[in-house]
């Protein structure tokens, strides 16, 4: 596949967006840059490995690369991460060969309620060495062996919500009524997507969340009622720079990813003027970010 964008495009993309004062999506009134702080961004941006589905490790390598992004978001897709134990150590000897941090691993799927096959993934996630599980639409009666295993193995689990076609986790506030009376490293992966589509205040749910939110995933749409109205990042209606002041406000530690769904044979340039538009948006809000300036 040959990109469509350079690096040279990707930075000034970065720097057009700060300079366009990037306001908000859903926003009517262009909102005014601030000056810069000084500081780096909060806000730590990376991607799921789900976005390059259709290709191999070693092309995803090369993709980060022309990203300046060395924080994934890994999955068992492809070669990315495989679940056996001998493919998995020669995956993570290739990350680690190219600088490349793994901060979570998912979605990881627990449809039922099998000891076995959940400790399988949290064994999967230690050899990694990973301290987030994103874990899709796991059944209520799986969660009695994730809370157990949450509190053998120290890793956290992120609870991704997925639209309202999830029977059991719609949007975060779903995710919320289930878990709130379990351990605290049982908690949450917000998709943005999924959560609008799901009438989620998403401000009101990233505060909602506050210290159990683990991850998030970030994508943009067109319309809150079409899972096929995703585009790039900041050509739809979904209120970037409000989500990126609510993690500011409650002190998020973990990553916003970003997880592009669309154009799985061809995704750079969707990916690339995301990653621009973001970093634009926290340039004007008077963050250095340096992948935007191209230090």
């Amino acid at each position: 596949m040959k990109n469509t964008y350079s690096r040279r495009n990707f930075i000034q993309s970065g720097a057009l967006m700060a300079t366009a004062c990037v306001a908000s999506s859903a926003t009517p009134a262009v909102a005014q840059a601030l000056p810069e702080t000084g500081r780096p961004s909060p806000v730590k941006l990376g991607i799921c490995s789900y976005t390059f589905r259709n290709f191999t490790r070693a092309q995803m390598l090369g993709f980060l690369k022309e990203l300046n992004l060395a924080d994934l978001n890994v999955k068992d897709t492809k070669d990315h991460l495989p679940m056996d134990s001998a493919a998995e150590a020669a995956a993570l000897a290739d990350y680690a060969a190219a600088g490349i941090k793994l901060h979570a691993a998912g979605a990881i799927y627990f449809p039922k309620d099998d000891e076995s096959d959940i400790r399988g993934k949290f064994e999967y996630a230690k050899r990694a060495g990973i301290g987030t599980i994103v874990a899709g639409d796991p059944t209520p009666e799986s969660l009695k062996w994730i809370e157990r295993f949450v509190k053998e193995y120290d890793i956290k689990i992120a609870i991704h919500n997925h639209g309202p076609e999830d029977k059991f986790f719609p949007s975060p506030f779903d995710v919320l009524k289930a878990i709130k009376d379990l351990d605290p490293r049982i908690g949450f992966c917000i998709d943005v997507g999924h959560a609008a589509r799901a009438n989620a205040n998403l401000v009101e749910a990233i505060h909602a969340t506050g210290a159990r939110l683990y991850d998030m995933h970030i994508k943009d749409l067109t319309s809150f009622t079409s899972r096929e109205s995703q585009v790039a990042v900041g050509e739809g209606i979904l209120p970037i720079r409000e989500i990126f002041q609510a993690l500011i406000d409650i002190k998020y530690h973990g990553f916003v990813d970003l997880e592009y769904e669309i154009n799985g044979d061809n995704p750079m340039p969707g990916v690339i003027e995301s990653f621009g538009y973001m970093r634009g948006v926290l340039t004007g809000m008077g963050y250095i970010n340096k992948a935007a300036s191209g230090s």
